[in-house]
Order: structure tokens, then sequence, then C-alpha cells
């Protein structure tokens, strides 16, 4: 069974956070979807991990191409069958069903959006509600803290 991260971002944005962890997850051998709602922000989000470090580079595309299932991270909004690991972005959604077959769900939210923080709030209550294993880690003074575990 797989558990759920929620990452609160305060001091980087997402545009710096998310190929951290997309980094980690391609070192861990697993299969990534970026899930996003706003086609803008995903294409904003293929942009950076086109422009990372050449010895960061993490191959990858937007979905709706014809070899999505050759991507090894894809951005879309998608069901997650064939992947390994989900990052959801901007309050994009994430069932229990998932979290439980997958190796690894990630919730990237907004700490300064009031907004954001809510609809994290309650996917956090959905997903431990439903017994999926949850972890809650928010930055401080620039490094990654665990603060919760359900």
């Amino acid at each position: 069974m797989g558990a759920v991260f929620f990452y609160h971002l305060t001091d980087s944005p997402l545009e710096a956070t998310l190929p951290m962890l997309v980094g980690k997850a391609r070192g861990a051998g697993w299969r990534v979807l970026v899930r996003g709602r706003d086609q803008t922000l995903l294409k904003r989000l293929d942009d950076v991990l086109w422009q990372g470090p050449e010895d960061g580079f993490q191959p990858h595309g937007m979905a709706g191409g014809p070899h999505d299932a050759d991507q090894p991270v894809l951005l879309g909004d998608m069901p997650s069958d064939g992947f390994s690991c989900v990052m959801s972005v901007a309050g994009a959604d994430v069932t229990a069903g998932e979290v439980t077959t997958l190796e690894r769900t990630c919730i990237l939210f907004d700490g300064h959006d009031g907004a954001a923080l809510d609809i994290a709030r309650g996917q956090w209550k959905a997903l431990t509600d439903a017994g999926c294993s949850a972890q809650y880690w928010a930055q401080e003074d620039g490094r990654w803290t665990k603060k919760a575990e359900k």
C-alpha cells in the first residue's frame, strides 16, 4: 500500500520543488504523472523541466502526444494507470483508491494561498479518513521537516 505525502510550499515555489521531487521519484525508478487541471500551469511546469540543469534533466512530455506511454514523466489530467507516482498540483484530485495502488502520491500546495490550504486540508481529511497512510511536510529555514504522520 502506498502513502500520500503533502508538501506545504512556503519557502520554495512549485517550480523549484517539483523538479526536485520528480528527480527523487525517478531515482527510485518510478514512472511519474504530474497531475493538474490547469493547462497553463502544466505548460509552465513543462518549460521548467526542460530548463533544468543538464545533469538533472528529467525526460518528460505533455499528455496527449503520440508517445505518452513511453514518457517516464507525463504532465496532464489523466488516470494513474501505468504510473508508480502521482504528483498533484494546484488542487488536482487524488482518490484513496489511487493512493493504495501507487508507490507514492505527492500533493504539492502553495502555503501562501488560502484556497490551496483549504483544498489540501480537505484532501488530508478525505484520504486519512479512508485509511490512507499520510505524511505532512513543511519547509523550515529552507529545509523540509515532517510535521505530521497518520
